[in-house]
């Protein structure tokens, strides 16, 4: 379990991004799948997602997630839903106590969101057609209609895919430059002619920033290589492998 020093200085959240560790599945979900959308057995992805929100201290039913779709989609939550019933949503935002906010991921970014002072946290699924599409900034707005300010929320970005494990076609880049030319920073050429390699967390880490959120902080962790920490959904495509886990990042107001 990772937790960054921005949210640890605030007093009344709890948030983990955690590892792939602790948890009961075997083979390609070993060990903390927490995605009940891959092909892991529900009863061992129950029992991850149990001992998640235990760390969290909230009871399982009070850790909510989304059906993620890779949206701008962000939603209020005033109190818990069951996995049955999740929203088509990549982002969630609540001023409730004791309801966890949970996002899955597997090489896309997880962002958790605090204002200390309204008391008020947000969590958001950002791939690159996510971030692109403006979930990001949904969250901040969804916040804002809770009470938060946005020059007084912190963001943590979790684990995620890194720039030198990311390529990406010719095709890729162009859509990033047209919206903005300062996007250019974050494409390297890859070794093979006309790719690039793509710095999804420095593209977040600005869009943030151009919000006027002034707290920002990174992990530093890159999900396709650490493979004994983390869930990659580009490794198991580079292996061939038929499906991969989930991993967890969430973030709770305590009471």
């Amino acid at each position: 379990m990772i937790t960054l020093g921005a949210l640890n200085d605030i007093t009344h959240i709890r948030h983990a991004f955690f590892t792939r560790t602790g948890g009961v599945s075997t083979g390609l979900y070993a060990s903390l799948n927490v995605g009940f959308g891959s092909g892991d057995a529900p009863a061992a992805v129950a029992e991850n997602r149990a001992r998640a929100a235990a760390r969290m201290d909230v009871p399982p039913e009070r850790l909510v997630t989304c059906y993620q779709v890779h949206s701008p989609t962000c939603v209020a939550v005033t109190e818990p839903w069951t996995p049955d019933q999740a929203p088509h949503a990549d982002a969630m935002a609540t001023d409730r106590p004791g309801i966890a906010l949970g996002i899955l991921t597997a090489d896309c970014a997880p962002v958790l969101f605090a204002d200390e002072k309204a008391r008020v946290i947000g969590a958001a699924h950002a791939g690159w057609k996510g971030a692109k599409g403006g979930v990001l900034e949904a969250t901040i707005a969804r916040m804002e209609e809770l009470g938060a300010k946005r020059n007084r929320i912190v963001a943590a970005i979790g684990p995620c895919i890194a720039q030198r494990s990311y390529e990406v076609g010719p095709e890729f880049p162009a859509p990033f430059l047209s919206e903005d030319p300062r996007n250019r920073d974050y494409f390297a050429p890859a070794r093979r002619p006309d790719h690039f390699l793509f710095d999804l967390a420095g593209y977040i880490t600005r869009r943030l920033g151009d919000t006027g959120v002034e707290i920002i902080q990174r992990c530093p962790n890159d999900t396709v290589v650490e493979e004994d920490r983390f869930f990659s959904y580009r490794r198991s495509c580079l292996r061939g492998e038929k499906d991969y886990g989930r991993g967890l990042s969430a973030i709770v107001l305590q009471g």
